[in-house]
């Protein structure tokens, strides 16, 4: 079922109509109150336009702008400009295990999130900032709020197709929160705080092929997928974060530990069997303020809130955060 956020259904009444928010908020607020109450704000919403002749759902054909967008399409065919890519991850439930990894796209009509799910995650390892991407097949899933594009094995998804041009985007940005605002499953979160303690990084076998876990049994390793496999090694670091409203603990995969101590993945291995030889590097990013940007998860264990990061930044410039608080004081 196709669904439109109410404030897209009032703006589409301002816009065809041309009366004010109030004035559309009085009449869905009258609607309600004629059917008492057996309605939803959101379909007092639809019927009001639907007495205005106004055409929420149309009829679209060929590529569509991010901005047209709605929960429930499915066989999207859309063409964007990638802003952000994430590191893509396994996942195992009780009814399945696979790898899923997401990157957000832009036109000139607004950004989207694109979840790619089994093999689609696999274009991750190539894909990259301002890479133009065209997506057949896709299907839209609301999560938190947000519309997002899904692919799954039945989706197309082309990287700098010939013909495909993406002029001036608008720029995706995540929303800043203080971490004692942070919720669980808060998604496309920045968080800028400082460094209070980190732990050595922990090292666990993969696939050479997938990345996925591998499972030991005597002398073998065991991919799910692959079988036998003589394992690489990936690592995952903790840290905790201090922005003077709470504390958080901070979880890095790869990307994210190569990033947060400056190292590439060859040198982080040479330490592997030299914990202390982390010591250095751990020091200097103490007392650090870094910019993350990531998503919230409770860890059912120790039942807390903890940040997985999908994107760090060190080298965090003060002109643009004085800036951001000189237009957050505007406001």
């Amino acid at each position: 079922m196709l669904k439109l956020p109410i404030e897209d259904v009032i703006a589409k009444i301002k816009e065809k109509t041309g009366l004010g928010e109030e004035e559309i908020e009085a009449k869905i607020n009258k609607k309600m109150d004629e059917l008492s109450g057996l309605i939803s704000k959101e379909g007092a919403a639809h019927i009001i336009a639907n007495e205005f002749g106004i055409k929420l759902f149309e009829e679209f054909t060929g590529k569509l702008k991010i901005a047209k967008v709605v929960v429930g399409m499915r066989d999207v065919e859309i063409v964007g400009k990638v802003q952000r890519v994430f590191e893509k991850r396994e996942f195992q439930t009780e009814e399945r295990k696979g790898k899923v990894g997401s990157f957000i796209i832009a036109d000139d009509t607004g950004s989207i999130r694109v979840a790619c799910w089994g093999d689609k995650a696999d274009v991750l390892d190539e894909l990259k900032e301002d890479d133009i991407v065209k997506i057949k097949g896709a299907y839209v899933r609301e999560n938190n709020n947000q519309k997002e594009l899904h692919l799954n094995e039945n989706s197309k998804l082309e990287v700098n197709p010939e013909g495909e041009e993406v002029g001036e985007v608008k720029k995706y940005t995540a929303s800043r929160k203080n971490i004692n605002d942070l919720k669980e499953n808060d998604r496309n979160v920045e968080v800028l705080a400082t460094v209070v303690q980190v732990f050595d990084p922990r090292f666990y076998e993969v696939c050479p092929e997938c990345n996925r876990k591998v499972t030991q049994i005597d002398e073998s390793y065991l991919c799910p997928v692959h079988d036998k496999v003589i394992p690489k090694f990936s690592y995952v670091t903790n840290i905790v974060l201090d922005d003077g409203t709470e504390t958080i603990r901070c979880v890095n995969f790869k990307a994210q530990t190569e990033k947060l101590f400056n190292l590439k993945e060859e040198e982080i291995i040479k330490l592997r069997d030299s914990v202390q030889g982390f010591d250095i590097y751990k020091n200097d990013l103490l007392g650090q303020t870094i910019k993350v940007v990531g998503r919230v998860t409770k860890n059912a264990v120790f039942d807390r809130l903890e940040f997985v990061t999908q994107l760090v930044f060190r080298d965090v410039d003060p002109e643009d955060e004085l800036k951001r608080l000189e237009m957050q004081n505007k406001i």
